[in-house]
């Protein structure tokens, strides 16, 4: 209940101190020549504001699909819906240590000791291809309001194909509900990769979401959450077991930007995690909260430098090696009660795009656990995720890539396993 209060406090404090007027309007972006427009006037001043709300990439991580191609403009001005999305397939082969997990290259399961029968595999895949619909409109009151559906076909699994929802959210003026990228995660601020998992600390979660984020100036932005909870425990059968959770997670933000793309960002989780003691037949609840500073600079012509450092307890769930790895809360002992382990998720690359068609990048990342002794000496210690890649667009539709991927995963008795990865990439947006 304290946590409850204290969201609703801050709410109210937010709501307080700025005013719920309409969003600001974008800069004028006229609609590109690539754009085609089924309907209404593509010439019609009134339009273009609503284009620069779909072509605006500012808070987009690099996997996340761009601007439609194709585009329904009314000639009023007030409404326009965009149909977009990429066809992406990829060709892979893991030599010197391979992780069986489709297209993603987790780092968490690689096999530790080196398994020599796992040595090497071919796989190629197309179910991260995406579509998405999106509708952008304007009022007078609150200012523009977008309806966002997104779709790949990884809902049979790594390997398989079926439809699965990505993301499906409203947004009027300040407020979005649905499921959305956390307020947490700085999409903007992954590095690029053929791999859509991404790097072992990178931060990056998507839940049912309640958001409110005012720009507080030209320059801050500043966003406040309520979020489902996605808990995930290691129990011991008789001693401890997970529950239904019952408060929301928060997370806030405070984020200042400058020049064509650069910003910083600080970032706060807050976390209540409930649990079953049946050692004392007790529902009991665990503290989780993080922190993370994040951004990404355009320090020289064609470089921009990503950046992201997290640490916290209880908050595994949004760090890439660890979601499904059941470490939000894990055993205390034999007592019955459970604790947050302490975590450490680091990412950190370089862009470099010499001319407009091509670029290149490379990064490294760490996701770290402590605290987890109690689960045995072959429990997971820290994977490190190393990347570098090329991507060139051969017409501004169809985009090539090539990728070096090495893994490594060290447990708890410095026992260690290692993969490699060469990954070829196709990917056509439309």
């Amino acid at each position: 209940m304290k946590t409850l209060k204290l969201a609703a406090s801050c709410v109210m404090l937010s709501l307080a101190v700025v005013p719920m007027s309409a969003q600001t309007t974008p800069d004028t972006l006229y609609i590109p020549e690539r754009s085609v427009v089924v309907t209404g006037d593509k010439n019609n001043p009134s339009n273009h504001d609503l284009v620069a709300v779909l072509y605006n990439t500012e808070e987009l991580h690099f996997n996340d699909p761009r601007a439609p191609r194709f585009l329904f403009l009314d000639r009023e001005g007030k409404v326009a819906l965009g149909i977009g999305g990429y066809i992406k397939g990829t060709m892979q082969y893991d030599f010197d240590g391979a992780i069986d997990d489709g297209a993603s290259f987790t780092t968490y399961d690689i096999p530790v000791p080196f398994d020599p029968a796992q040595r090497n595999q071919y796989y190629a895949n197309a179910n991260h291809s995406t579509i998405f619909l999106q509708m952008v409109g304007k009022t007078s009151r609150f200012g523009y309001f977008q309806a966002y559906l997104q779709t790949n076909f990884t809902g049979a699994g790594d390997s398989g194909y079926g439809l699965k929802l990505k993301q499906a959210y409203l947004s009027l003026g300040y407020v979005t509900a649905g499921l959305a990228r956390s307020t947490f995660a700085d999409g903007a601020a992954g590095v690029p990769t053929i791999d859509d998992e991404g790097p072992s600390g990178q931060v990056d979660a998507k839940n049912v979401l309640l958001q409110y984020k005012p720009k507080l100036t030209k320059n801050i932005t500043a966003a406040i959450s309520v979020e489902m909870p996605q808990a995930d425990y290691t129990v011991t059968d008789g001693v401890c077991r997970s529950i239904k959770q019952r408060v929301p997670d928060i997370p806030v933000f405070v984020q200042y930007a400058w020049g064509k793309g650069s910003h910083v960002r600080l970032s706060g989780l807050l976390r209540n995690l409930s649990y079953r003691d049946l050692v004392s037949q007790k529902n009991r609840f665990a503290t989780g909260w993080a922190v993370q500073l994040s951004g990404l600079v355009d320090f020289a012509p064609g470089m921009t430098f990503f950046y992201q450092g997290a640490y916290g307890k209880g908050y595994a769930h949004y760090v890439n090696d660890l979601s499904d790895a059941g470490v939000d809360l894990i055993p205390d002992g034999t007592t019955g009660r459970m604790k947050t382990p302490a975590t450490l998720a680091l990412v950190g690359g370089l862009k470099y795009q010499p001319t407009s068609k091509l670029f290149v990048s490379a990064s490294y990342s760490q996701s770290r656990l402590y605290d987890q002794g109690g689960m045995g000496p072959e429990a997971y210690r820290y994977g490190q995720y190393v990347v570098a890649n090329a991507f060139y667009n051969i017409i501004p539709e169809l985009r090539i890539g090539l990728e070096y991927l090495h893994g490594t995963r060290t447990d708890i008795n410095h026992d260690s396993g290692h993969a490699n990865r060469l990954t070829g990439m196709l990917q056509f947006s439309f």
